[in-house]
């Protein structure tokens, strides 16, 4: 277990593993649904894949939003790979940079999952789609964090042609 701790970079550790953990945690206090995991492996995959959900929904839904409302301006990605190479400083910047719209994602997160458990108390047939509905959320997140990935992938090769 330490072995592989010790393999997690940075990046996921602040913007998967540690808003997994904090998610589970403030969900289990403020919610019905109980997330804490009792085995530690367990907990540790839980939590990462959590943190992952978290930084997904980020990624497609608070990053794309603020930038549309004028929020938030992105350099052109082009600029950015050339600025990443001259200053190693430009990388640890943008991870900082998601770990707080992952955080913003977490608690936005909390919100809807308080929202939907009230929704869920006065429309008692939603219990019985919860596991449906989360699969078909996480499906179509999923579905658009890949194309968006493959987007940044053929980005980051044009970039360096």
């Amino acid at each position: 277990m330490n072995e592989l701790l010790t393999k997690l970079s940075s990046y996921n550790l602040f913007n998967y593993l540690l808003p997994g953990v904090i998610f589970a945690i403030l969900a289990s206090e403020t919610t019905p649904y109980q997330l804490i995991q009792k085995d530690i492996i367990t907990g540790v995959f839980f939590y990462y894949f959590l943190g992952m959900v978290v930084s997904r929904f980020g990624s497609l839904a608070i990053g794309p939003l603020l930038k549309r409302s004028s929020f938030i301006k992105f350099a052109d990605y082009k600029a950015f790979v050339d600025a990443s190479k001259k200053d190693p400083k430009v990388e640890i910047l943008s991870e900082v940079n998601n770990t707080y719209r992952t955080l913003c994602a977490l608690f936005s997160l909390l919100l809807l999952l308080k929202l939907y458990a009230k929704i869920e108390a006065r429309l008692p047939f939603l219990k019985e789609w919860d596991a449906t509905l989360l699969m078909l959320s996480l499906f179509v997140m999923f579905l658009f964090a890949y194309r968006n990935q493959t987007s940044f992938v053929i980005k980051r090769i044009k970039a360096n042609e």
